[in-house]
């Protein structure tokens, strides 16, 4: 079949249940992202991300402000899972990430919002803050292939990657979506806690790559596997634009489709902090898209903000 999901294949040779398997006895004692809690979730622990053995879901729909590919014209289907495995302190859902709103799921009920999506006409199923619930959603993914499940799957995620996870999902995942927040590390453990973003962002970025390669587009205009990045400005320079742009044409592809966001705000816990409590100005987003030309970019998502003069 052509451009069928490589997940298929995986559900069809039983792969796919050796995967959750695998993703299980990681949530035993959990590794599934660089934060190693090793708690047993598996017993209904919690650790950072405070989730335990079931998935938690705010919301599921066809989402039409994604990226063109993943868009098209009948949606991208995204399940947004509460919680995260960063908690960034500018979140800008932070009702879902740091308020937990939605409700525990079990495989059953995820395989049936995957296949509602798909049966909508959705042009694919975009897992939202995935990372800390992999072996529910393959669970789901089991289920949801022996009943037909037939479009790309969207791992949706902020970056902060254990390549142990991901590569449980070589041959799962077809379109890669992973922010690149930070270069400097001193600003991710400012506003995330984490030492070591950049090293593991790096690393997942290139494992990712690996797998799926630059984004490949059907003659339709839609997102069929690949990898597709997010950078979002952020005042100051604090991000790192130039330097993660540089890493994205040097290290993984200068065909890499970057979406390069200029929608920062100051939510959460930024509200009023001298650092990173104001928006972003037109020039320093205009400083970003020539960083990203600089270094060699070419593909960049082509929805622009109309800055006043």
């Amino acid at each position: 079949m052509t451009n069928e999901p490589s997940y298929l294949k995986l559900y069809r040779e039983g792969v796919l249940a050796v995967r959750v398997s695998q993703s299980l006895d990681m949530l035993a004692s959990c590794s599934l992202c660089p934060r190693n809690c090793r708690v047993d979730r598996l017993s209904g622990e919690k650790g950072f991300c405070r989730t335990g053995r079931k998935a938690p879901v705010a919301s599921r729909g066809a989402h039409f402000g994604e990226e063109s590919p993943l868009v098209g014209s009948l949606g991208s289907g995204t399940i947004f899972f509460s919680s995260c495995n960063l908690l960034c302190s500018f979140c800008q859902n932070d009702d879902i990430s740091h308020g937990g709103a939605g409700v525990q799921v079990e495989p059953e009920n995820l395989a049936s919002m995957m296949l509602s999506l798909a049966g909508q006409g959705c042009h694919n199923i975009n897992f939202v803050t995935p990372t800390h619930v992999v072996p529910q959603i393959l669970e789901g993914l089991v289920i949801a292939a022996s009943h037909g499940l037939n479009v790309p799957l969207v791992y949706n995620c902020g970056g902060y990657e254990n390549l142990e996870t991901l590569k449980i999902l070589d041959g799962v995942i077809d379109i890669y979506m992973p922010d690149f927040k930070f270069w400097d590390n001193q600003w991710a453990l400012y506003t995330c806690g984490v030492k070591d973003y950049r090293e593991r962002a790096c690393e997942a970025m290139r494992e990712m790559h690996r797998q799926v390669g630059d984004l490949v587009v059907s003659e339709a205009g839609t997102a069929v596997r690949g990898l597709l990045v997010r950078h979002l400005v952020m005042p100051g320079s604090v991000a790192g634009t130039a330097e993660i742009m540089d890493f994205l044409a040097r290290e993984i592809s200068t065909d890499t489709y970057v979406n390069i966001m200029d929608q920062y705000r100051p939510c959460h816990g930024a509200v009023g902090d001298k650092k990173i409590g104001r928006r972003i100005t037109g020039a320093e987003y205009g400083e970003a898209l020539e960083a990203a030309t600089k270094a060699g970019l070419g593909r960049l998502d082509g929805r622009r903000r109309l800055w006043p003069v």
